[in-house]
């Protein structure tokens, strides 16, 4: 059997709804690309204003986001530059402490065939524990914290960040190391991946 398009793939996951019933809400899953992107951006979950808007990363964090990658709102929604692909793809709802966890039935079912069809990927941001869980090596750093320090012992095309809600701005006062080392290189890798042809 052929190989599902990235764009048959896409019109699937916009129409799973393989976690109806545990949401508040229905579902709506968020997810864009395009076969031509050079950077993946693997986050946590949609957020309210995700939800209502309908577009990734259109909310505080995402301002956030791009103004760590210094990336203008053009690059950034090109997905022919940039793919965004959540840890969960629909909104999880509110907690007590804030949102909840991403679901856990999106990534094992989504997240492999939808990175097979992304070949010119050269790098991808695992923003926030839940990517990082999933793709850094097993003991690869004990917390978030550790595994952005070590932004340069990540394996080859990843690179950690921590996830930019409002509480990031106090955790970037409390680890100043952030804006000084990893923000540069950050920016360098980000616009190198985007400027190769191959």
């Amino acid at each position: 059997m052929a190989e599902p398009s990235l764009d048959t793939l896409l019109r699937d996951i916009r129409a799973c709804r393989l976690c109806e019933g545990e949401l508040p809400h229905d579902p709506r899953p968020f997810v864009a690309a395009a076969p031509a992107a050079r950077v993946l951006i693997i986050g946590q979950a949609p957020g309210s204003k995700v939800h209502a808007s309908g577009i990734c990363w259109n909310d505080d964090s995402g301002d956030r986001l791009r103004g760590w990658l210094a990336m203008d709102e053009a690059t950034f929604y090109d997905p022919a530059r940039v793919a965004l692909m959540p840890s969960g793809f629909c909104y999880p709802g509110k907690g007590s402490g804030g949102d909840l966890p991403p679901r856990p039935e999106c990534a094992p079912r989504w997240h492999a065939p939808f990175m097979a069809l992304l070949p010119k990927v050269r790098l991808t941001l695992l923003v926030g524990q839940y990517a990082q869980k999933r793709y850094l090596p097993k003991g690869f750093a004990p917390n978030l914290t550790e595994a952005v320090r070590r932004f340069a012992d990540a394996p080859e095309g990843l690179f950690p960040l921590p996830h930019p809600a409002w509480r990031s701005r106090l955790w970037m006062a409390r680890h100043p190391w952030f804006e000084a080392d990893v923000l540069p290189e950050l920016r360098r890798r980000v616009a190198k991946a985007l400027a190769q042809n191959v």
